[in-house]
């Protein structure tokens, strides 16, 4: 175990990695671990409370996984890195290096894989979506929150875009809001307004740069654009730095069964609230798919 974790030190430094992604299958001794790693930068993941105890103690990073400890290498690996970037344990457009179990979990470690993060996993696949308690079809969802990353990531002319999406429980949402003034989208038949047809999204990123939130039905046609969402701010809490959009997206998902999704301007993030809270964010911009590179390993004999 400890050739593996040099020779996975060894890589980081080599490739100038932001740091190790380790993942324990049961509990550890964290401060001979922390002295065995001296200055390199390491964040530990494990699918059970049981394997992490200790770890806080010694002022050490963790990633508690919500899956089962049989669960694919990949999945383990992928939820883990949205967790870690989502606490701001690695930036969006580090390099990382994963150590892990892959074949024997008697022997420990035995595989390592370095990992490219782009500017972090842009394309969501169905799978962390599904994690989302909701009512709003999966086909709809992904289909927003991509044109959402779209959006983020493109700006408009130059310019840094943001904006807000609200999906499902539509009477509820356009009772809890009210017309910002003109309602581009107001008069259009429903498959003009369809945002399943590439031609209504392109539509939809140049509206998306006129003030207010855009209502969704859970078939995905847009009901209203440029609406002032009008919920109680009441039991909310967001972290510093998040604007009135993201108070507005938070209460109206609190408010109501909607998805909210708020695009940032400034950073092109996109998060994804529901009931209030913040239950997935993205980094979009010049956003790339994760990239796995192989590694030359022995195979534990």
């Amino acid at each position: 175990m400890q050739k593996v974790l040099a020779d996975a030190i060894g890589m980081c430094d080599r490739m100038g990695a932001s740091g190790l992604l380790i993942f324990f299958d049961a509990p550890i001794d964290w401060k001979r671990l922390k002295k065995f790693m001296g200055e390199t930068y390491f964040v530990a993941a494990a699918t059970s409370t049981e394997a992490l105890a200790g770890a806080s103690e010694a002022e050490i990073k963790t990633v508690l996984l919500s899956l089962d400890a049989d669960a694919p290498v990949y999945d383990r690996i992928t939820h883990a890195i949205l967790e870690a970037v989502a606490d701001d344990f690695f930036t969006p457009g580090s390099r990382l290096v994963a150590v892990y179990n892959g074949f024997d979990a008697v022997v420990g470690f035995d595989s390592i894989s370095v990992i490219n993060l782009g500017e972090h996993l842009e394309r969501l696949s169905g799978k962390e979506l599904r994690k989302i308690e909701t009512k709003v079809p999966l086909k709809t969802l992904k289909t927003v929150v991509d044109l959402a990353l779209e959006i983020g990531r493109e700006g408009r002319e130059g310019k840094s875009v943001g904006t807000l999406f609200v999906v499902g429980d539509t009477k509820n949402v356009l009772a809890n809001s009210k017309a910002a003034g003109f309602d581009p989208v107001r008069g259009y038949k429903c498959k003009e307004r369809d945002l399943f047809d590439p031609r209504v999204r392109e539509g939809i990123k140049e509206v998306a740069q006129l003030d207010g939130a855009f209502v969704v039905a859970l078939d995905g046609v847009v009901a209203a654009a440029c609406r002032l969402l009008d919920a109680s701010t009441a039991m909310i809490t967001l972290s510093k730095g998040l604007g009135s959009r993201h108070w507005a997206a938070a209460a109206v998902s609190r408010s109501t069964n909607a998805v909210a999704i708020a695009v940032s301007q400034s950073s092109g993030t996109v998060r994804i609230f529901v009931n209030g809270e913040v239950v997935l964010r993205i980094e979009s911009r010049h956003s790339r798919p994760m990239i796995w590179r192989e590694f030359d390993y022995d195979k534990p004999q």
